[in-house]
């Protein structure tokens, strides 16, 4: 419904009658709303009208014309790997609405969008148009850098596309790209300094790796499968003679071992056991076992024996030392002793593969075991661990035929399917390994004290508990495996001495490979020069020959060293830092993580000043959003809509923004056709709010403004109540709680607007003459609220501001002010003086009696007594003394019968008042009464004189709180006089005549003074 025609109970009877021109006669002389600014957006056609003005044109603008301090969001980039998604659209509105609002405080915004085009998963997808071949193993590396690239950079312009219609403001022509050779120098220098500060070292050692993607991977790259099924096998280990015989048992022995890994089984080295734990030696069925004292009966009933016997009890030290038999891989090895091993769990004793697992590695590093590790990048068995197994699957053949080696060997004792938490690779979704190889890796055992130091001075992390979640994460790593073993990305820069193996890498070699990557066209020189040209002239003439690492860097290195794009491309100091770092709450472990880290190596500092996250999106049934659900959605069928428009309607861009506005970001946020169905009519009744101001700012110029001072009473509460949203609004944009700030603009509209000012408002907009100042005083006030309204939504409904703006434009232009963009306005436009609590407390009572009197009103009408508000007149009888609002009231002498106690009213009001002062202050606060019931006649009157109610509708014992409880009563009864043929009110004298009021406007009568403020 139009807001013209919108209104509470009482508000109904005018609208209609100022709306239904063609019953009256003088409609011609009505001054009813005029815009053609419609109702409906038709939002996916007029929304292109202003993208370019609201977004290119707008950037280039603020940043020749903001002064203020620059303001930085740096933006994380995406992987340019394929089309977006509504992840995106949220990710990058939400940036842009911070964005728009620090412009419109006047800063100057530095915004240059970031695409991370290196990597694994840009690698496959553009290596998987290769069917029939293994890629990897018949192209050459330039070859598939060169697909690579060219997938990445069309991805990057389809997303950057798609970024601009979503109304994102930005250096979309310029953004940087992790495969820039200026990027990749960059990157190169985050490296270098890492190195000279110690933190940077090769080794040898268990790392995650996936034959699906034959690479190295670190924990930011995995995601845990719950219903994983391995094989649990229980394995027996024989000791050797001798340390059966320490232990006293007669004749052959075994430790009995457990795993869910039994493809490590091959790369045994040692038994770990806990040196505290007790152990028994045990006869079970035909066997002698070593186990856990407190899992005995657990593997006695798994062998189904009815009895054992226990032969002796030991502790852990006094298994430490004993050597046994590791079959599957033919040597003699030790028992070691181990704090991580647990008692209630397997069997107590720990099978332990230094190859294959981190606990393993340490405890085989200090025990001087070799890091064993029989496994090859497809995640195949090597001719190493026997030729029955090689080149079969670990997770796969590999696994049935070590438990098929073990069963025919007799050293299976039990195995079933467990299912379990288990690593994946994110990308893609096929489970990995743990596999020792050389990696090159970051040390962080002393870097994360830093890191967590740095973030201290992070002054705001919303929501809070995200700075203990990425201090966690930070404070729970000692290591990060940087290498990867794929060429789609930026090359470690290591040359190896060819005949000892030894890397190169001084500061002179890395700066010498760094001006190559820089003046030869970035890192492809690494592969197509020859290696002579990458040795630094330093190390030439040696006689040592070198070769160059295959390995690249983890892309995570590539985005966490992009907080260098503020001092190259954003005019920065070496020191500086973004304001704000925004990004979805996984990036704890990823972006927000990589980058705390490479900073606080380099700069000592984190680089950023604010950290914000968001959540997952999900559907409207609450289900996180994936491909392989199939619940997905793509932006561009919200904006454009589907095939039937009726069942996927083109709702437009800023429908899409204002969902994620209103929505509380830092927790998962809903999508889905009946979210975006109820935002729908929230966009439609913001439209006709709009359209009812500007249909009744239509002529509104300069001279026609009323000052403040001189505006009516009912103008200056609404300023008054426009003041406190605007704060309010300020205060959740100030803090990044933009629902909160949605929230102040529904309430304002519902409340505020819709339900109160614009009903009592209508008579004077429409039925007062042109000139009339209270009518000028209305529409002073609506232009206040127009501006600071639209203004408000701005940053959220860049499109739908935009239009507004350009609807207001004449108006702007007649008050003298010509901006083309409402982001060229300042954003809070209110005035100090519009807050007046006391007029507030004042109009909060109006208001309550305004309520009441709804109620007798209806009651009335119920009773037949009378059809319209318009034919009401209002008798209301309140204490004088007893309550906050009858003093309130009295303080200004506003009850019948008063005017004599001229003393009384002196005495409260601290000054003196003549008889024709409080006749008019009873006039003012009765007519007050009379707009805000929107009814033809008020009195009010002491609540002792409720006995002598006149006949009508008495509304008995009607409570209204107000400091205390107190009985008001309002008597409605129909109007002894006529209702007037043009404005409606029952005001004529004669039926079918006009109204004093209506005569003077149609016969050209004069304008009336000012009323302005209180006479007292």
């Amino acid at each position: 419904m139009d807001a013209t025609r919108r209104g509470t109970g009482a508000g109904v009877a005018r609208a209609q009658a100022y709306g239904t021109q063609a019953k009256n006669a003088y409609a011609h002389t009505l001054r009813l709303p005029r815009t053609d600014f419609p109702l409906r957006a038709d939002a996916a056609r007029r929304e292109a009208q202003f993208r370019e003005r609201c977004t290119d044109a707008l950037y280039r603008w603020q940043l020749e014309n903001n002064r203020r301090p620059q303001f930085v969001l740096h933006d994380g980039p995406p992987y340019a790997n394929g089309d977006l998604h509504i992840g995106h659209f949220m990710n990058k509105v939400l940036k842009d609405v911070i964005n728009r609002y620090q412009v419109m405080q006047g800063r100057r915004v530095v915004y240059v969008p970031g695409f991370d085009t290196h990597g694994l998963p840009i690698e496959q997808k553009a290596l998987a148009t290769l069917k029939g071949r293994d890629p990897l193993d018949s192209l050459d590396p330039l070859e598939i850098r060169r697909l690579a690239r060219s997938f990445a950079l069309r991805a990057v312009a389809r997303q950057t596309e798609g970024f601009r219609e979503y109304g994102v403001m930005g250096d979309w022509a310029n953004p940087y790209l992790t495969l820039d050779p200026e990027y990749e120098a960059g990157q190169l220098e985050v490296f270098k300094e890492m190195v000279l500060r110690g933190y940077i070292y090769r080794q040898k050692k268990p790392v995650y790796w996936s034959p699906s993607s034959r690479t190295a991977l670190a924990e930011a790259e995995l995601e845990y499968n719950d219903e994983h099924t391995s094989t649990s096998v229980y394995v027996k280990m024989p000791l050797t003679a001798e340390s059966a015989a320490k232990i006293g048992a007669q004749g052959g022995a075994s430790a009995l071992v457990w795993t869910t890994t039994p493809w490590t089984l091959p790369a045994n080295s040692a038994i770990a056991v806990h040196p505290d734990l007790q152990y028994v030696l045990a006869a079970v069925g035909g066997s002698q076992l070593v186990v856990g004292r407190d899992r005995l009966g657990e593997i006695v009933a798994m062998a189904g024996e009815p009895e054992v016997r226990v032969l002796r009890e030991l502790s852990g030290r006094e298994l430490a030392g004993l050597s046994y038999s590791s079959t599957l891989r033919g040597a003699e090895c030790p028992i070691l002793l181990a704090d991580y091993v647990a008692g209630d769990s397997g069997t107590g004793l720990v099978h332990s593969a230094p190859g294959h697992g981190k606990e393993d590695y340490e405890l085989g590093l200090a025990s001087g075991l070799e890091i064993y590790s029989p496994v090859d990048d497809h995640g195949r068995f090597t001719g190493d661990a026997g030729p029955d197994l090689a080149g079969k699957e670990v997770l796969g053949a590999g696994t049935a035929a070590v438990i098929g080696k073990l069963e025919a060997a007799g050293l299976l004792f039990h195995r079933h399917a467990f299912t379990h938490s288990y690593p994946y690779d994110w990308r893609t979704k096929k489970p990995v390994i743990q596999r020792a190889t050389p990696q090159w890796f970051a040390d962080l055992a002393d870097l994360r004290d830093g890191a967590c130091e740095a973030l201290r001075d992070v002054a705001v992390v919303v929501p809070e508990s995200g700075r203990r979640r990425l201090r966690a994460f930070v404070a729970g790593r000692s290591e990060w495996c940087i290498s990867r073993q794929r060429v789609w990305g930026v090359p470690i820069p290591v040359l190896y001495d060819a005949a000892s193996g030894e890397p190169l890498l001084t500061a002179e070699s890395i700066d010498h490979i760094i001006q190559v990557v820089r003046t030869r066209g970035g890192t492809d020189a690494w592969w197509t020069l020859p290696v002579e040209e990458l040795v630094a002239p330093a190390h030439r003439g040696t006689g040592a020959t070198y070769v160059r690492g295959t390995d690249t860097m983890d892309v995570w290195f590539d985005s966490g060293s992009s907080w260098r794009v503020m001092q190259t491309r954003m005019g920065c100091g070496a020191g500086a830092r973004a304001d704000v770092y925004l990004e979805g709450s996984d990036q704890h472990r990823g972006w927000f993580q990589s980058s705390l880290l490479t900073s606080a190596a380099v700069r000592g500092a984190a680089p950023y000043r604010a950290l914000v996250t968001h959540g997952f999106t999900l559907d409207e049934h609450g289900r996180k959003m994936s491909k392989s659900e199939g619940n997905t959605l793509e932006p561009g069928r919200v904006i454009h809509g589907g095939r039937d428009k009726k069942k996927e309607p083109a709702y437009g861009v800023d429908l899409l923004r204002l969902v994620v506005g209103s929505t509380d970001y830092t927790h998962d946020v809903s999508f889905g056709p009946t979210v975006f169905a109820g935002v729908s009519d929230t966009i439609r009744k913001i439209r006709g709010t709009v359209r009812f101001m500007l249909g009744n700012l239509d002529g509104f110029t300069a001279d026609m403004a009323v000052p403040y001072r001189d505006m009516e009473s009912i103008d200056r509460y609404a300023l008054h109540e426009l003041y406190h949203f605007k704060q309010r609004a300020k205060a959740a944009f100030d803090g990044f709680e933009f629902f909160r700030a949605l929230q102040a603009v529904n309430n304002f509209t519902n409340v505020v607007l819709s339900a109160f000012y614009f009903d009592v408002s209508k008579d004077r907009l429409y039925a007062h003459g042109v000139d009339d100042v209270q009518r000028r005083s209305a529409q002073t006030a609506l232009y206040h609220i127009l501006v600071n309204y639209t203004t408000t939504l701005a940053p959220v409904t860049c499109h739908l501001a935009e239009e507004v703006w350009e609807f207001l434009g004449p108006t702007r232009r007649a008050l003298g002010k010509d901006t083309w963009s409402v982001f060229q306005e300042r954003w809070d436009q209110s005035d100090a003086q519009w807050d007046d609590p006391a007029l507030a407390e004042r109009w909060a009572a109006l208001r309550q009696i305004r309520g009441l009197a709804n109620r007798a009103i209806e009651a009335a009408r119920q009773a037949r007594q009378i059809g319209s508000s318009l034919e009401a007149e209002l008798s209301i009888y309140l204490p004088v003394e007893s309550t906050q609002l009858g003093r309130l009231l009295q303080a200004s002498g506003k009850f019948h019968g008063l005017e004599a106690d001229n003393t009384t009213l002196a005495a409260t009001k601290k000054t003196a008042l003549t008889t024709a002062n409080l006749a008019l202050l009873r006039a003012r606060v009765e007519d007050d009464l009379r707009l805000a019931c929107v009814t033809s006649r008020v009195s009010v009157h002491d609540a002792s004189q409720a006995g002598q109610a006149p006949g009508g509708h008495l509304q008995d014992d009607v409570i209204v709180a107000l400091g205390s409880e107190t009985a008001v009563r309002v008597v409605c009864r129909r109007s002894p006089l006529h209702k007037c043929p043009r404005c409606w009110n029952f005001h004529s004298e004669e039926e079918g005549c006009l109204c004093s009021r209506c005569r003077d406007v149609v016969g050209g009568g004069g304008p009336q003074q000012p009323r302005g403020a209180d006479p007292a």
